[in-house]
C-alpha cells in the first residue's frame, strides 16, 4: 500500500515541499525552508552526531534530510527506502549535490532491515515510521542495528491525548489524515512511548514539539493563508496546481490516476490543518531513546 501511494504522490510532494517531506515548527520571521533546515539540524544536534559517523536514515523518501544532515553534521549517512522511485530521484539527487560517495540508499523494509546487528552509530525516522504496521517491531528492529550505547531519534506523526475516540469529528479527522497520506492506524504518543521501551529503549527524553510552537506546524496547508515563499502550497496555488494536472492527464502528459492523487492530497490536507488546530494530533512527537550500553543495563 506505502509503495504504490509513494510512486503517485512523491512527485506532488516534491513540486509543493521540496526535497524534504516533512513538517517543523517555526519560529516567527522564519521561512518554511529555514525552519525544516533547523527541524533537521536539531536531530543531528540531539544524536550527538560526530565527522565519520554512521547513520541510518529509516524511511528517507528522496533523501532530503540525508543530504542537509550528512553535510551538517560530516557523517556518512544511509538512507533505508523500500520505493524504488525515490531511491532513483533520490542517487540523483545526492550525485548533484556532492554526496553521492559518502551517502547511499538501500532497498528494503525497515521491519526486515539487511545490515548486521549493532551497525550504525545512529539511527533517525522523520514522520516515516508511521507507516510500520507494528510499532514495537519497527523499533525493535532499529534497536538491533544500532550500536551499544548509541542513540535513536524520531518525529513520529501521533495522536495526542486530546483525541477522543468517541468523538465523530475527530474519528473524520483522523480518518481523513490515514486515507489520504496512506497510513494504517495512527498510533498515540503513549503507545509509540511504551513501543520504544518494549523494544529495550532507554527513553532519555520525549516531547510533542509541536506545543507552543510560535508559527503553526501546519499553516503551509493552511487554505487562509497565503505566502509568496511556498505559493504552490496556499489556496490559489493549490487550485492552480489542481487544473494543471487535470490539464496534463487529459493531454497525456501526466499518468493515469494523477487527479485522483491531488484530491487524496488535498483531502489529506484538510484533515492535518484540523487536526493540528484542535490539537488532537501531532506530526512532531519527538523521542532520543538510547541503547543500553550491554544487554544486561
Amino acid at each position: 500500500m506505502v509503495n504504490k501511494y509513494y510512486d503517485l504522490v512523491t512527485s506532488f510532494y516534491e513540486f509543493g515541499w521540496g526535497e524534504s517531506f516533512h513538517f517543523a515548527a517555526r519560529w516567527n520571521g522564519e521561512s518554511l525552508r529555514e525552519s525544516i533546515k533547523r527541524h533537521e539540524h536539531f536531530l543531528a544536534l540531539q544524536l550527538g552526531l560526530k565527522p565519520g559517523d554512521k547513520v541510518l536514515d529509516v524511511g528517507c523518501g528522496i533523501g532530503g534530510p540525508l543530504r542537509e544532515i550528512a553535510r551538517f553534521s560530516s557523517t556518512s549517512v544511509t538512507g533505508l527506502n523500500n520505493n524504488e522511485y525515490q531511491i532513483t530521484r533520490g542517487k540523483e539527487l545526492n550525485r548533484l549535490a556532492g554526496v553521492d560517495k559518502t551517502c547511499n540508499f538501500v532497498k528494503a523494509d525497515f521491519m526486515k532491515m539487511p545490515f548486521p546487528d549493532s551497525s550504525f552509530d545512529a539511527v533517525y525516522a522523520i514522520e516515516a515510521t508511521c507507516h510500520a504496521p507494528d510499532a514495537y517491531g519497527c523499533y525493535k528492529e532499529i534497536y538491533r542495528v544500532l550500536k551499544p550505547g548509541q542513540c535513536f531519534a524520531a518525529y513520529e506523526w501521533c495522536m495526542t491525548d486530546s483525541f477522543d475516540p468517541n468523538n465523530r469529528e475527530h474519528q473524520k479527522i483522523k480518518a481523513e489524515i490515514e486515507i489520504g497520506d496512506g497510513l494504517p492506524d495512527i498510533r498515540s504518543t503513549r503507545q509509540c512511548l511504551e513501543a520504544l521501551k518494549r523494544a529495550g529503549f532507554e527513553v532519555i527524553w520525549e516531547k510533542d514539539l509541536a506545543v507552543n510552537s510560535p508559527v503553526p506546524w501546519y499553516l503551509p496547508l493552511d487554505k487562509n493563508h497565503f505566502s509568496l515563499s511556498s505559493f504552490r502550497l496556499t489556496a490559489i496555488g493549490r487550485f492552480v496546481t489542481k487544473n494543471m494536472v487535470k490539464a496534463l492527464e487529459f493531454v497525456g502528459l501526466a499518468p493515469k490516476g494523477s487527479q485522483r492523487v491531488q484530491d487524496f492530497l488535498e483531502k489529506a490536507a484538510e484533515g492535518l490543518v484540523e487536526g493540528g488546530r484542535k490539537e488532537i494530533f501531532t506530526p512532531m512527537y519527538f523521542f532520543l531513546a538510547r541503547k543500553p550500553a550491554s544487554e544486561s543495563q
